[in-house]
């Protein structure tokens, strides 16, 4: 079994960023959904038993930074971020999320 784990970073601010809304997919699955605490991490994702695969993790951030009490126009440029990765056999992947209203990025951290 392999584990997944997640990092959420505000960009702007150069923080955390907690309390985003996650979901983790397999296929069209939903597996699991919780928030990023103060840290920006999600530890209850870590506890997951995960199968080789494919998955995609979603992120809420455009709801996160209305709550920053950022004046965004509608519709959002950045709503809803998802990140679909493989994962192989009795591995650890960490899939961290640098995010900003109007860009993202990510990789495969250890």
């Amino acid at each position: 079994m392999s584990s997944l784990s997640t990092h959420v970073l505000n960009t702007v601010s150069g923080r955390p960023a907690s309390a985003v809304q996650i979901r983790l997919f397999a296929g069209d699955t939903l597996m699991f959904t919780g928030l990023t605490n103060a840290d920006g991490r999600c530890a209850e994702l870590r506890s997951l038993e995960l199968k080789p695969g494919k998955y995609r993790l979603e992120f809420e951030i455009g709801a996160y930074f209305q709550q920053q009490g950022m004046n965004l126009p509608e519709p959002l440029f950045l709503d809803v971020v998802p990140i679909v990765f493989g994962l192989g056999e009795a591995m650890h992947a960490h899939v961290p999320l640098l995010a900003a209203p109007y860009g993202y990025s990510t990789y495969r951290g250890s």
